[in-house]
């Protein structure tokens, strides 16, 4: 037999696949590059035509991915998933067990009425600010999720699957699905996958999971306010309407050299729209001219505060202010050190005229261990000296450019990241609910329903800019689906799908519908590791429909079969969207699906073709 032979279309495409399969489990290339030179190789063999290969990335599963990663994103800046996280976490009662539990059974629940990938999108910033509020390792609860929302299989619109094998059966004839026929084998799956996962997913949790985390990211902004005791020096005035500060300037006032306190900031009322922000937010500095109603966060001693306040007819909060550092919106705090060989050295910060020359105020020193809260503009600063900053987000980012005198520590981006827009949260939530209504009652098709969602979290300032919602795409994921897609296209085209066909029907049609049903269902199974379940589900429900009609038995089992089997392949991360979804944000390989996901898939399949025919019988 020669070479060229063996080239058959068939070959080809199936030793793409196959060495593709290695690497993925290898783990050691990223797996969208793998996808990418996978649809390649299928481009230059001529398997697929440029076209055909590209249509992936215009398949609206993977727009609706796209939207939804900027859905969760703003679910999650908006303070509205730890809401939610927060009232699970209080039915868990701190009982890590129990909150596994109501994790799935919440998920599954949703799944029910919303696409899988919805409910996880919906479900993953929640779930991952429940396991930071419980100081636990999200990687327990993340690939549980992607499997439950895949469980929740009790209705017919639950997920793609379900509706390929409705339209095969009107399309021949047959009595169509009810809404909650598939409720029986919802609540049989989601009860195995409990099971099987409660023990399963404790593999996925280990102990170096925060250790390369937490270093080399500097100080939280928490830590750095308890460290440098601001809450406790933190006050807030008011400014009245006959205060001799109106209209003047904090350079012409000198209420450092007066008073001895500092005014870090400034929140000027603007309006009361619902859909925008109601203050506005100023770092103080020289130019900043006080006006009417304007609140000023200041640091200082309650004495200083209050002969300030009673000499400029202020309104005065004798208690320690506690929002004053708790609310880091648009403004932040960080730590610098001056360098050894620093030209601030020796030099005060008054002489450096740190506010001008940096955009950054000043509001304590450490040296050697003892912080210096007051009178500082007078302090030289030392060589080591570590320097507590407050300004915009954006110029505390812009001091790491400045490392010849001085190191920012950390990542102010990244810490500014964490900041949630509390007030937004109402919002996000009323934007979340419509979207899920309008998916549920297919007032418009999905993909607009979360197109819509991801605009409006983006204009109404659920996200802070359109920056950021690009940023919160996990592109490998999109990247990852967008190309593997094809391969249905691929299997089409060099008759890989009459192969399967025809092969399980010769092979298991003289042993009985049970081992037909097994055939049909591993079958699938398998195929879904490779593909998406739903081009699996296309391409096996007339398949199943042959074999039943072939074998004169009711074709509901074999048809169940196909959308069960095409639903739940856990032991690979691009079978479904939702897990794909799951996989960066969760920091799983591949192995991690076949660690966990495998077992689950053989003992879903196993507990599911003893059930279906006693579901759905054969006769």
């Amino acid at each position: 037999m020669s070479l060229l032979s063996l080239l058959t279309p068939i070959n080809i495409t199936l030793t793409i696949l196959a060495i593709a399969s290695f690497f993925f489990m290898r783990g050691k290339v990223r797996s969208d590059l793998v996808a990418l030179c996978s649809l390649l190789a299928l481009i230059l063999f001529g398997i697929l035509q440029p076209s055909e290969a590209l249509a992936g990335f215009s398949n609206p599963v993977v727009i609706m991915m796209i939207g939804l990663f900027v859905v969760g994103a703003g679910i999650f800046r908006t303070g509205l998933a730890k809401m939610i996280s927060s009232k699970i976490l209080q039915l868990a009662g701190g009982n890590e067990n129990l909150l596994f539990v109501l994790v799935m059974i919440v998920t599954a629940g949703i799944g029910a009425f919303v696409s899988n990938t919805g409910t996880v999108a919906v479900m993953m910033p929640i779930i991952v600010s429940l396991a930071n509020s419980a100081n636990i390792s999200p990687r327990r609860y993340l690939m549980p999720l992607a499997f439950a929302s895949s469980m929740g299989m009790f209705t017919l619109i639950s997920t793609p699957p379900n509706l390929v094998i409705q339209d095969a059966i009107i399309n021949a004839g047959f009595e169509p699905l009810g809404f909650f026929s598939f409720a029986p084998i919802g609540f049989i799956a989601l009860s195995v996958g409990l099971v099987v996962l409660f023990f399963l997913s404790k593999l996925l949790i280990s102990k170096n999971d925060d250790s390369k985390t937490k270093k080399n990211q500097g100080k939280s902004l928490k830590e750095l306010t308890s460290e440098y005791n601001l809450l406790q020096q933190s006050y807030k005035v008011e400014v009245n309407n006959n205060s001799p500060l109106l209209n003047k300037s904090l350079a012409e006032l000198k209420i450092a050299t007066h008073y001895d306190i500092s005014i870090s900031k400034i929140i000027r009322k603007v309006g009361s729209s619902k859909l925008r922000k109601k203050y506005i937010e100023e770092i103080a500095g020289p130019n900043s001219i006080i006006q009417k109603d304007d609140i000023l966060y200041c640091q200082g001693e309650a004495s200083s505060l209050e002969r300030f306040a009673s000499e400029n007819n202020l309104d005065f909060e004798r208690k320690q202010n506690k929002e004053a550092f708790s609310d880091f919106q648009e403004s932040g705090i960080a730590e610098i050190f001056i360098m050894p060989n620093s030209k601030l050295i020796n030099r005060t910060i008054s002489e450096i005229r740190f506010r001008e020359e940096y955009n950054v105020n000043v509001l304590g020193i450490q040296r050697q261990k003892e912080y210096q809260m007051y009178d500082i503009k007078g302090a030289k600063l030392h060589s080591g000296d570590a320097l507590l900053i407050q300004g915009t987000w954006a110029d505390i980012a812009n001091l790491g450019d400045r490392q010849n005198d001085l190191v920012l520590v950390g990542q102010p981006l990244q810490e500014a990241a964490k900041v949630t827009l509390n007030q937004k949260a109402p919002i996000a939530a009323i934007i979340m609910a419509l979207m899920v209504v309008a998916m549920v009652f297919d007032i418009v098709p999905s993909v607009v329903a979360i197109l819509l969602a991801a605009v409006f979290m983006v204009i109404t300032g659920c996200l802070r800019n359109v920056e950021e919602a690009y940023g919160s795409i996990n592109w490998e994921s999109i990247v990852l689906i967008g190309a593997m897609l094809p391969m249905a296209t691929a299997f089409k085209n060099t008759g890989v799908d009459t192969l399967i066909s025809n092969g399980l029907i010769d092979q298991l049609g003289d042993m009985g519908p049970y081992a037909l049903l097994a055939g049909i269902y591993f079958c699938t199974s398998l195929l879904t590791m490779f593909i998406s379940n739903t081009a699996t589900a296309v391409l096996f429900t007339p398949i199943a429909m042959q074999a039943a009609i072939g074998m004169d038995v009711s074709p509901y089992p074999f048809l169940f079969a196909v959308a069960v089997a095409a639903s739940m392949c856990f032991a690979s991360p691009f079978s479904t969207p939702p897990n794909a979804l799951v996989m960066s944000a969760g920091r799983y390989t591949f192995m991690d699906y076949i660690k966990v996901g495998l077992p689950l898939q053989v003992v879903m399949g196993i507990v599911m073709i003893l059930m279906l025919p006693i579901l759905f019988p054969f006769k």
